[in-house]
């Protein structure tokens, strides 16, 4: 099966389409999951409460968004396979950030967790067939294939781990 074609998702989704490589569910799963697992582990522990900016979130605070968003995402996966139709609202991303404090939690901790996030995450969409896959369900307002959460999942993972690298200075 292709990739996700511009009417399967809303336009606000486009940037984690393109940064996630591959033509297909499958090829994803062969490309990136090895990828983003090595991205989260070389992220430096000394480097865990450091902000390129004001305003700006710190590392621990970045690993905690992408558990958050693999969470949300993975749920609409799971309720687009099950051909759930109630509409899923969005998410604020900053409200998130900042109620979910992660002082207390150290940065071994938070790897850890969306590590293994991630591979139940690999697991489930491993596990869908070609027919679910172009199950349509209602996230944020917009119609939404199981293919396009697919190609974001990774996306966004991938998304993040480049602003590390670029702007966080992690190699």
């Amino acid at each position: 099966m292709s990739r996700p074609l511009k009417d399967e998702c809303g336009n606000f989704y486009q940037g984690y389409l393109d940064a996630a490589t591959g033509n297909s569910v499958e090829e994803l799963l062969s490309i990136h999951p090895e990828t983003i697992k090595k991205g989260i582990l070389e992220i430096p522990n000394e480097k865990a409460d450091y902000s390129y900016g004001p305003g700006k979130w710190t590392i621990k605070q970045m690993l905690q968004h992408m558990i958050d968003t693999e969470r949300v995402f993975s749920y609409r996966a799971l309720r687009i396979s099950r051909n759930d139709a109630t509409p899923m609202a969005g998410f604020d991303e900053n409200q998130y950030a900042d109620h979910a404090p992660v002082a207390h939690r150290s940065i071994e901790e938070l790897k850890k967790e969306l590590l293994l996030l991630r591979e139940a995450s690999d697991l489930m969409i491993g596990s869908f067939s070609e027919a679910q896959l172009n199950n349509r369900g209602i996230a944020s307002n917009a119609s939404i294939t199981l293919r396009a959460v697919c190609f974001i999942i990774y996306g966004h993972n991938l998304h993040h781990l480049r602003i590390l690298k670029e702007r966080y200075i992690v190699k």
